[in-house]
């Protein structure tokens, strides 16, 4: 992995660390879907309001569809999932379930899109699962049926993810014929026309929802602007240009970090304490970046 790219992988560690301290003090007061919409919006205004600015005017034809489905399944799903998630799971066991991602995607890339698969990037992956699962130290928690369907949405998730993962490479690598700008934009797009339908149907089912929203401090609307603009808007840029330089596998190690960034936030904005464990888990993860990302011969 080039310098460059490295310092993407950073900054995107550190924005989408961020999202899960975000959404655990808006979600409380917005609730899940409104959380989720306010992310896809403000993500998608600020990335249009960014390339009208810079003069960029997209030409899709034919692959404004694809890139629209795109932002469903890379953005929409998953931005619904982890806020549900954030209802009843504490943010390390989101951050385990987000780590799994690179794991996912070494399957599904074997599976489905005929990736190579060997056994030192398994094993590496597993390393780094294992460093997360240490650095989280959430501590027990009660396997209820709200815990069980929490698990099940960032599961899924994480299937969204890898997927999408993919499919970006081929609508918006370095070889594609759509420029990343318009497969950004296009994509978030995508994930708010997904969203919308789902605010419609939560404010149907819950009549009070408009009424909590309107009572809803500023500093919760202040975290969902943050939660957009920052580690979906801007984040987004960084992954889809790291997707198109050092391919799906090498983008998505991402997630190992997201974890010690979480923690770090936590410490710094809301007086978390650090532990050993900490130390352990990180030190973990950094053996297992450097696993999946040293330069190694192919297996033979």
């Amino acid at each position: 992995m080039t310098l460059s790219s490295l310092i993407r992988l950073i900054a995107l560690a550190a924005l989408w660390g961020g999202s899960f301290l975000f959404m655990r003090i808006a979600v409380p007061h917005l609730g899940a879907v409104p959380t989720a919409v306010g992310r896809g919006l403000f993500s998608t205004l600020g990335l249009g309001a960014a390339l009208f600015i810079l003069g960029y005017r997209p030409r899709l034809g034919r692959y404004l569809w694809p890139l629209l489905a795109l932002g469903v399944i890379n953005s929409g799903i998953p931005f619904l999932m982890y806020s549900l998630a954030a209802q009843v799971l504490p943010s390390g066991y989101s951050a385990i379930f987000n780590a799994t991602t690179p794991l996912v995607a070494t399957v599904v890339g074997a599976l489905v899109f005929a990736e190579g698969i060997t056994r030192a990037r398994i094993a590496a992956v597993l390393l780094g699962i294992c460093g997360v699962a240490v650095l989280a130290q959430a501590g027990p928690l009660e396997i209820t049926t709200a815990v069980l369907g929490g698990m099940a949405a960032c599961f899924v998730a994480t299937v969204c993810y890898a997927f999408s993962s993919f499919l970006t490479l081929r609508l918006a690598g370095a070889n594609a014929p759509v420029d990343m700008r318009a497969a950004v934009f296009i994509s978030q797009l995508g994930a708010l026309l997904v969203l919308l339908p789902a605010l419609l149907v939560h404010l149907f089912l819950h009549p009070q929802a408009m009424t909590e929203l309107q009572a809803a401090p500023l500093l919760a609307w202040g975290n969902v602007a943050l939660l957009g603009l920052l580690s979906t808007a801007l984040a987004y840029v960084l992954y889809f240009r790291l997707i198109t330089d050092e391919g799906p596998q090498k983008a998505l190690t991402v997630t190992f970090i997201v974890p010690v960034f979480a923690v770090l936030w936590g410490w710094l904005l809301l007086g978390e304490p650090l532990s050993l464990a900490h130390a352990a888990g990180g030190g973990l993860i950094a053996l297992s970046l450097w696993l999946v990302l040293r330069p190694t011969a192919p297996e033979k």
